[in-house]
């Protein structure tokens, strides 16, 4: 089942380590009421976000459109290989950072 807010990406990383909404205080220099409101479906500043990103180990990435898929592709078939589980064939793991930052000279 695919996360699909922010909100819910942070409380499963949290909880997958571990971490109480208190425990933020120390992560992120967050009281767990601030926290509380960020997971419930706060709108957070970017800088927020990435200071509670890097208190539970993650990283705040923009990704073009048209390379979404092939990232989450990419993501599916890591996260597959830690697990033991099938993954997909290799057309759906293209390197999605191809041609990203081509030079365009």
């Amino acid at each position: 089942m695919a996360m699909n807010t922010i909100h819910e990406q942070l409380k499963a990383r949290r909880k997958a380590l571990g971490l109480r909404q208190e425990d933020m205080l120390l992560k992120a220099g967050m009281a767990r009421q601030q926290y509380q409101r960020l997971e419930a479906g706060g709108n957070p500043r970017l800088d927020t976000l990435e200071l509670v990103a890097k208190g539970l180990k993650m990283e705040v990435m923009l990704i073009p459109q048209e390379k979404l898929q092939a990232v989450r592709n990419l993501l599916n078939s890591a996260t597959n290989a830690l697990t033991g589980t099938e993954t997909p064939s290799s057309s759906d793991t293209d390197n999605p950072w191809e041609g990203l930052l081509e030079d365009e000279s």
